[in-house]
């Protein structure tokens, strides 16, 4: 962001001396200062000189002194460009007037006559308020170019039937304004379940702001979520809108949030249940709109308790909690994200012709995957970059983290029972009559043992 400097003020006033106080005082900050007698004007200067800030009398006809005419070219100016800050000029006894005038926009007011460093003191910041605004637009409206540029389908892929239970429960969740946090461990897609949420909410217009949230300091916390104002430490050499202005209008997505400290869970909490936030240094609140996603990998125990994190904050996050199944849960999805990575990274590396071995799938179905799905996707991406042969082999998925061993077989009878009612329920697409009759229960029986191993119909 650039500095303050250089900044284009208006002044409308019908008080040729106060004009010409107003240009002498404010020049000494601004170099281009312009002076208006006849609020009229504004309609063709507004357009010309694209000013920052207005300082803006209240009365311009003689004889009136009820503030209705400064009332109304104050909305005429924001209407004309919200982000143009308008300094209410008031006279002795209309500071209630000047009240009025900020609720229904204006940036500030000051009282005629002035003090000279307190009129300098208080165009300047709003100056400097009218450039942050102006840069968040231009960061949202890159943002909106980049993501229009970059717009694909959804790259969440699954068949399984836990799987599609999330994407149920995103499908119903997404069109509202909900809170929600993701849990489940690492690698197994939090971030991708985020944009998809973001990709699907009435919001997918506006900017999906990401923080890793467990990287943030006590000390950088604030600045980098609140935003601060130049001056406001050393290194503030400008102001600097902070994520939460960001994503105004969209989606803020807090990842890691288990790890925040209980002070931070404080101020996060804060801003939440206020809805504005502070620049550090500041002293004007600004309104926040956003919606919230929030993701953690650490279990819902840990986040119940509440020496590690504050239930009044978990309470405002998880309207909806959205828990992803790792990838040893979903083994049935494996071949599809294999074939998902293998056409990503085959076009990426110019091998678009790459196909798995029978012998590899069998093997790589039956591997755990501690990293879940950022396992295997940095794996298959070995695995075509180190691939001599158009067929994958076992050998080009092993690294010194992937040692794939055989897994002693599932003989647990309530586990395959489960498997099979949940294969017959795939094979026959839900047919209850058709499932009984291929695993050999009746009907009644069936039912019971779908309630017991928590298989619902439209999941299949």
């Amino acid at each position: 962001m650039s500095d303050l400097n250089p900044q284009r003020i208006l002044v409308v006033d019908d008080d040729q001396d106060v004009l010409l106080s107003a240009q002498i005082i404010l020049k000494a900050a601004f170099p281009d200062v312009r002076c208006l007698a006849n609020p009229a004007q504004l309609e063709t200067e507004l357009p010309t000189f694209n000013p920052d800030v207005v300082l803006l009398d209240m009365n311009f006809t003689r004889g009136l002194v009820g503030g209705d005419e400064g009332l109304y070219w104050l909305d005429y100016i924001k209407q004309f460009d919200p982000r143009i800050q308008v300094v209410m000029c008031t006279a002795y006894g209309e500071v209630d007037l000047a009240v009025k005038a900020v609720k229904l926009g204006a940036a500030d007011f000051v009282q005629k006559p002035w003090l000279n460093e307190k009129l300098i003191a208080t165009v300047s910041a709003c100056a400097r308020l009218g450039q942050s605004e102006r840069e968040i637009d231009k960061l949202r409206n890159t943002r909106r170019a980049m993501d229009s540029a970059t717009h694909k389908a959804s790259e969440l892929v699954g068949q399984s039937a836990n799987f599609k239970a999330v994407l149920d429960l995103i499908d119903r969740v997404a069109p509202t304004d909900a809170n929600v946090l993701i849990t489940g461990e690492n690698g197994t897609g939090k971030e991708l379940i985020a944009q998809e949420i973001h990709r699907r909410s009435q919001r997918a217009e506006g900017p999906l702001v990401s923080v890793d949230a467990g990287s943030l300091s006590p000390s950088l916390f604030e600045s980098e979520m609140f935003g601060h104002v130049k001056g406001a430490f050393t290194d503030a050499r400008s102001d600097k809108p902070g994520k939460f202005e960001l994503a105004s209008d969209g989606t803020l997505f807090l990842d890691e949030i288990g790890n925040l400290s209980l002070d931070i869970q404080a101020k996060l909490l804060r801003a939440l249940e206020s809805r504005r936030i502070t620049r550090v240094g500041g002293t004007r609140p600004v309104a926040i709109d956003i919606r919230l996603v929030c993701a953690t990998n650490i279990t819902s125990e840990q986040l119940a308790d509440p020496s590690r994190f504050r239930q009044d904050l978990l309470y405002r996050i998880n309207t909806v909690e959205v828990t992803l199944p790792p990838l040893r849960e979903r083994q049935e999805d494996i071949p599809l994200l294999l074939r998902h990575f293998q056409a990503v990274y085959g076009h990426k590396y110019g091998k678009p012709d790459t196909h798995l071995s029978s012998a590899a799938l069998k093997q790589l179905m039956a591997y755990r995957w501690p990293g879940n799905i950022r396992e295997l996707k940095h794996a298959t991406e070995r695995a075509i970059i180190v691939a001599v042969r158009s067929e994958l082999s076992l050998e080009n998925f092993l690294t010194g983290a992937l040692q794939i061993a055989p897994v002693p077989e599932d003989l647990n009878l309530e586990s395959l029972e489960h498997k099979t009612i949940l294969r017959a329920m795939q094979q026959y697409r839900g047919n209850l009559t058709q499932v009984a009759k291929a695993v050999g229960l009746g009907r009644t029986t069936l039912y019971r043992k779908l309630e017991k191993y928590g298989i619902v119909n439209d999941q299949v």
